[in-house]
């Protein structure tokens, strides 16, 4: 599965993902609330491990506003605070499950497992801008009905450039959604890959990928 934890304690939050890694999971970290939710609305991620006590917006906001955006994705939240109260609180949020801290890891475990059985979260049958079309089912992507032919970092690039389209995604965005956070990445490799796609989804007209300087990237259709 595709997992985002946030996690504001970078020793837990490293903990989480090394384990949910050695799982086969793939995870991407964010520290606050408010870059977890930003995270959360550009890509898509099978389950979110939230903290409950976040700097800047707290995990209950970020589960309201993701439910408030019908954000589906199911979450399970992360708090010490473990009164009766705080639990309801944290559950009519929006959160699906929640683990009192300290926690014992294996059922932080079991739990995410619980999550996975649960089958895929319905998604959109497909993304399209133009004739440009993706199936995250089937992981096919097409442009004027032929097959464009992606890796799997390509790929993610392109479906987080396509849910976010017509809107500017920053390079700090892309970065930590399609390589994980703290991951050894600099913006030259991220325009190299930008480069490669353009060249593989862009070779034609109209040009769909837009640099927006100082910011990031943009997917959109030309406006008439």
């Amino acid at each position: 599965m595709r997992i985002l934890v946030v996690e504001d304690e970078r020793r837990m939050a490293n903990l989480l993902a090394r384990a949910l890694g050695e799982e086969g999971h793939q995870v991407v970290v964010a520290l606050n609330g408010l870059e977890g939710f930003e995270i959360a609305r550009s890509a898509a991620f099978d389950l979110i491990v939230l903290d409950g006590m976040l700097p800047g917006m707290d995990g209950v906001a970020v589960a309201r506003r993701l439910r408030e955006r019908h954000d589906r994705t199911p979450i399970l939240m992360l708090t010490a605070r473990d009164t009766s109260a705080d639990i309801v609180r944290g559950l009519d949020s929006g959160a699906d499950d929640y683990l009192t801290k300290p926690f014992s890891l294996a059922v932080l475990l079991a739990r995410v497992r619980a999550v996975s059985r649960r089958g895929a979260i319905p998604r959109l049958p497909f993304l399209e801008v133009g004739d440009l079309r993706l199936d995250p089912a089937t992981r096919r992507v097409t442009r004027h009905g032929e097959a464009v032919s992606l890796t799997p970092r390509e790929y993610s690039l392109l479906e987080l450039l396509m849910r976010n389209a017509g809107r500017t995604v920053t390079r700090g965005t892309i970065l930590d959604s399609v390589w994980g956070f703290g991951a050894s990445v600099n913006e030259n490799t991220l325009e190299v890959f930008i480069g490669q796609l353009r060249t593989k989804v862009d070779g034609c007209e109209p040009k769909l990928i837009h640099t927006v300087r100082g910011a990031g990237y943009l997917l959109e259709e030309p406006k008439e």
